[in-house]
């Protein structure tokens, strides 16, 4: 009889902050590849772009005119998912049947006024500039009576549905809090009352004694693929100080959040020699106006590259209908990028 070995055998991983379960096959990835492993081709865009819609002093839609922007800059989408002045209304027919009304304030923030630059090609103050706007529109977001939660998230690259490659992200604030945030909201408010510590913190310590699955450190965030990774190269940042949102960041842990940040994208664009595509947001405490000691910020980063800069990966067949597999470990991803450069491929 063998021994079971996690590197070898396929097995699940449980996910400890949403309560579901991933299945690992370790085995595949020893299997022949006779597919794609070409580079990606190496897109060229002027530091300013006249026909782009987020460079500054731009028109948008309907003829809004951008002011010409020297840091990072923030306004309300134009194409808004949500919207804050709506009225209330509901469906309720029986079990089956029933929808609400939801509102909410959806804005666009452009990293960068240079067109042609992303955050792991931007320098650790720039980023700072970021991260000190994520704080400030979480804040002014969170006090307005009706957001009950603020999401910041970033999609870099078309294959992620990105229509605009000028380096920018996205904030929606809504009344309700989302599905992905409520799933950890349960898990780490019931670990918290069970404990008296939060879940991130308890885990992160022993992520830190195991050193199997860190990729970068720093004195105030850790970046590490999760235990419960479904992506082949999924991240996540996790505070070392189990505070619950942005707004009790310290300017010295903005600045390691910054560094955090940018460490991992210089890494993962190094892997492939490619501009690295993603969707990454930030996930932390609800602005429902209750306290929220179980909350722990983190942030998770979901790329769906797999082999080279052009083969991806899908969630599709067993994925679609069972639940989440992957072939390569965590463990190994976690190798693959510890060992690339802290400097961008484009600098070396």
């Amino acid at each position: 009889m063998q021994t079971f070995n996690m590197e070898e055998h396929p097995h699940r991983r449980f996910n400890a902050l949403t309560g579901e379960w991933v299945l690992v096959s370790p085995h595949r990835a020893k299997r022949p590849w006779q597919g794609q492993v070409e580079k990606g081709q190496q897109e060229k865009r002027p530091g300013y772009d006249p026909k782009c819609y987020l460079c500054p002093g731009n028109e948008r839609a309907g003829g809004i005119k951008n002011p010409d922007y020297s840091g990072t800059y923030t306004f309300i989408n134009d194409f808004s998912a949500l919207l804050a002045d709506m009225p209330e209304g509901e469906e309720n027919d029986g079990e089956l049947f029933r929808a609400e009304s939801e509102k909410g304030i959806c804005k666009v923030i452009c990293f960068s006024p240079r067109h042609d630059l992303t955050i792991p090609e931007m320098s650790h103050e720039e980023v700072c500039g970021v991260v000190d706007v994520w704080q400030k529109e979480f804040c002014e977001l969170g006090e307005e009576d009706f957001i009950g939660y603020v999401q910041i998230f970033e999609n870099k690259g078309a294959v992620m549905g990105c229509s605009n490659p000028h380096p920018h992200g996205q904030i929606w604030s809504s009344r309700s809090i989302p599905v992905e945030p409520m799933k950890e909201q349960e898990r780490q408010k019931a670990y918290y009352n069970k404990h008296g510590r939060t879940l991130l913190a308890d885990y992160l310590n022993k992520e830190l004694e195991k050193d199997k699955r860190i990729i970068y450190k720093n004195d105030h965030f850790v970046v590490l693929s999760p235990y419960w990774a479904v992506w082949p190269f999924e991240a996540m940042i996790v505070s070392r100080r189990p505070v619950p949102d942005l707004s009790g960041l310290s300017e010295y842990e903005r600045s390691g959040l910054a560094d955090a940040y940018r460490q991992l994208t210089i890494r993962y664009d190094n892997l492939f020699e490619t501009s690295f595509p993603y969707s990454a947001g930030l996930h932390q405490a609800p602005t429902d106006g209750k306290q929220h000691p179980e909350w722990h910020l983190h942030m998770h980063f979901y790329p769906p590259l797999l082999r080279s800069a052009t083969v991806k990966k899908f969630m599709v067949g067993y994925e679609m209908l069972a639940n989440p597999q992957r072939d390569i470990t965590p463990e190994t991803s976690t190798q693959r990028l510890k060992e690339q450069p802290a400097l961008h491929y484009k600098s070396r």
